[in-house]
């Protein structure tokens, strides 16, 4: 058994129109459902499932689940008792559930996090199709992003307490859901505290990643682009479009992707991300950064720390 990739992301939106027209006109993404609760369905152009994002109306912003796609629907048997096992309530749920979904398990992970995992989605194809495509297809909005690449979720941290959240997550990521560790941020006064860690279950940097804060929370959904010049025009695009940029191109110290940080309406940060980084694999030692080192890490070109970046979260 083994989770192939991120499937997608529920995100609460306080305005659905000014919330469409962000992730359409500006992220480039297209409606592809819409739901009897009036939640919507959105898709990147260069993935094959119907959707990535759901949107749904809400009093508050912020994530009501995230869910991986994994290799079969036997895995989801598999998954069930190993997450049982492991001591967390797991509810399997009937096909449609999740619309456009076959059965689900859904469970929280040791953060609090709500996290499904499924094996069947609708199928819709590319937008370029699977026999002699074009590099890219002609329409493009906005950004144009490509996919939704990985999620970062902030985890409760208290080492007073003797509270993290953070290695409870990676724990589970690893141990139960068969991620590995690609990188860590370590402080304390004997380094010895795990504060943020990348996971993958493929070969890019992170699937998923946990920071630690003074609450539960969702930090950020990336979207993939191609290039550096990629990510310059999606600012061009968010600067038209009069979008709140929270951190402008730069480059991570961690998994080395180019980025840019900005808001939609209703205060969620997305990001768009640009490069490998690198081939990551499962024998590949993990990097570790260092507290002293992790404005670097974060924010490679001006190695400062934006306080900002880790308090500001729905």
């Amino acid at each position: 058994m083994s989770v192939l990739r991120i499937g997608h992301i529920n995100i609460r939106v306080l305005d659905m129109d000014a919330a469409m027209n962000h992730y359409v006109n500006v992220n480039g993404m297209v409606k592809t459902h819409e739901d009897a609760a009036g939640n919507m369905y959105l898709k990147c152009w260069d993935e094959w499932d119907k959707y990535s994002v759901i949107l749904s109306q809400s009093d508050t912003a912020g994530m009501n689940h995230i869910a991986y796609k994994v290799s079969s629907d036997a895995a989801l048997d598999d998954y069930k008792k190993s997450i049982a096992e492991y001591g967390i309530d797991v509810v399997e749920e009937d096909a449609g559930v999740l619309e456009c979904v076959g059965r689900s398990l859904r469970f929280n992970l040791p953060s609090g996090h709500e996290m499904r995992l499924y094996a069947e989605k609708e199928f819709m194809g590319t937008d370029v199709g699977s026999t002699n495509p074009d590099p890219w297809p002609d329409g493009l909005k906005g950004a144009g992003v490509h996919w939704l690449d990985h999620a970062l979720l902030m985890c409760e941290l208290n080492p007073e307490e003797a509270i993290n959240k953070v290695a409870e997550a990676t724990k589970f990521m690893i141990d139960v859901l068969g991620f590995y560790l690609v990188e860590q941020v370590m402080v304390g006064p004997d380094g010895d505290i795990q504060a943020a860690t990348w996971l993958s279950c493929s070969n890019t940097p992170h699937d998923i990643a946990f920071v630690g804060g003074p609450v539960m929370g969702f930090h950020h959904c990336a979207f993939f682009l191609d290039s550096w010049s990629d990510v310059l025009k999606a600012a061009d695009v968010m600067s038209k479009n009069r979008v709140k940029i929270d951190v402008t191109p730069q480059r991570h110290g961690i998994t080395r992707g180019y980025t840019i940080y900005f808001f939609d309406p209703s205060g969620n940060r997305n990001e768009t991300f640009a490069g490998l980084g690198y081939l990551a694999q499962p024998d590949r030692p993990v990097t570790t950064w260092t507290e002293d080192e992790l404005g670097a890490g974060i924010f490679y070109h001006t190695r400062e720390l934006n306080e900002a970046f880790t308090s500001v979260y729905t």
